[in-house]
């Protein structure tokens, strides 16, 4: 029989002097207060109750006095609240709603609102809403009709003549149309005037006659196209090396020993070069022979000519064209060397001997 109804059964009900001697957990302010009343009326120490329910006396104290913070996690504690609500007569799930309402859970979520005031809310809100789009619909519809009423239709000019002036291709006060004639040719470009050398004195200057200059440089070899590296350097040093193959354009390019060892095989790039060593004999095997460059000693020495191509024969030449160059570079140092001397000794001859000074008498 449940004694925190707030009435017993009927049949006990009938009579006058019945009374609940466990008061209802309802009727307190507080749960605590209600447990502790409950417990007053059982007539139990809370020892004795703390062995009956198997719940530590401090917790069932804790109850008692509202002081829901040192107890455990919210599972046990509503365990606690329902084991001492039944071990004093009282409705548990009763004691166990009113204590969710006391201590509520703060892992909970929030929930929506509720009430009087959000439900004005949810009714004004079409009416606002309503308001609002016939308030955006009338500032529109000013707009597009002040924007017609500006609006005029096309009406004819009232000009009854068009003026000289505004004829295309007319000048004032004249008929004819103005014609294109041919373009006339460009005006010839402005030159400069060579300077003027006085003759002989570049020689009675330098010592060297402006013809035989201009005829020697007329003669003289011209200058090759040096080497000019684009890309990656691959094989031996700069220092160690007088034949470079570079390649114009992508070629394979296989240099072998003349015992069958490779000494240098790739896919050689737009500007890229191998630089062979000297004094090795090996065959230079090329993809594309017309694709690659080969320059000796810096200077251009035209492309390879071969599919296979010794590279005995390209260091020979390349040491060949070295001792011509020295050998001219030598001839032309000595015969400048001549060439100041005897400008030098046609100088002191020209030049008269100083006449001798009469001496003075004492």
């Amino acid at each position: 029989m449940a004694l925190d109804a707030g009435k017993g059964p009927e049949e006990y009900g009938a009579h006058g002097d019945w009374k609940d001697l466990v008061p209802s957990v309802t009727d307190a302010p507080t749960l605590g207060e209600g447990l502790k009343i409950a417990r007053d009326h059982s007539g139990r120490s809370l020892a004795e109750l703390a062995s009956l329910t198997r719940v530590p006396a401090r917790y069932l104290t804790a109850l008692e006095q509202n002081d829901f913070s040192i107890l455990p996690n919210r599972v046990f504690s509503i365990g606690y609240v329902r084991a001492y609500a039944g071990a004093l007569g009282l409705d548990e799930q009763l004691a166990v709603e009113r204590f969710k309402r006391e201590s509520p859970d703060p892992s909970v979520p929030l929930q929506p609102p509720v009430g009087v005031a959000f439900e004005e809310v949810k009714r004004y809100s079409p009416r606002l809403i309503a308001g609002c789009a016939v308030l955006l619909f009338a500032v529109v519809g000013w707009n597009v009709f002040q924007r017609v009423n500006l609006m005029r239709a096309p009406q004819p000019s009232d000009i009854a003549e068009v003026p000289e002036t505004w004829r295309v291709g007319t000048i004032p006060g004249q008929d004819a149309n103005m014609r294109l004639t041919a373009p006339h040719p460009a005006p010839p470009d402005q030159t400069i005037p060579a300077l003027y050398v006085t003759p002989g004195l570049e020689m009675q200057l330098t010592g060297i006659d402006p013809a035989e200059a201009a005829a020697a440089a007329a003669a003289a070899t011209p200058v090759a196209k040096a080497f000019n590296p684009r890309g990656a350097i691959y094989g031996a040093s700069a220092s160690a090396s007088d034949v470079v193959i570079q390649a114009r354009k992508a070629a394979a390019i296989v240099v072998r020993m003349g015992d069958g060892r490779v000494l240098f095989a790739r896919q050689l790039a737009a500007g890229e070069a191998w630089r062979a060593p000297a004094n090795v004999a090996a065959v230079i095997d090329a993809s594309d022979f017309g694709a690659f460059d080969v320059y000796l000693n810096g200077e251009h020495g035209g492309a390879l000519t071969a599919q296979q191509t010794q590279l005995s024969q390209l260091n020979a030449r390349a040491q060949t064209l070295a001792r011509e160059a020295a050998a001219e570079i030598a001839a032309r140092a000595e015969a400048a060397r001549l060439a100041a001397q005897a400008q030098i000794q046609a100088v002191s001859a020209a030049t008269p001997a100083p006449a001798p000074v009469a001496p003075t008498g004492g």
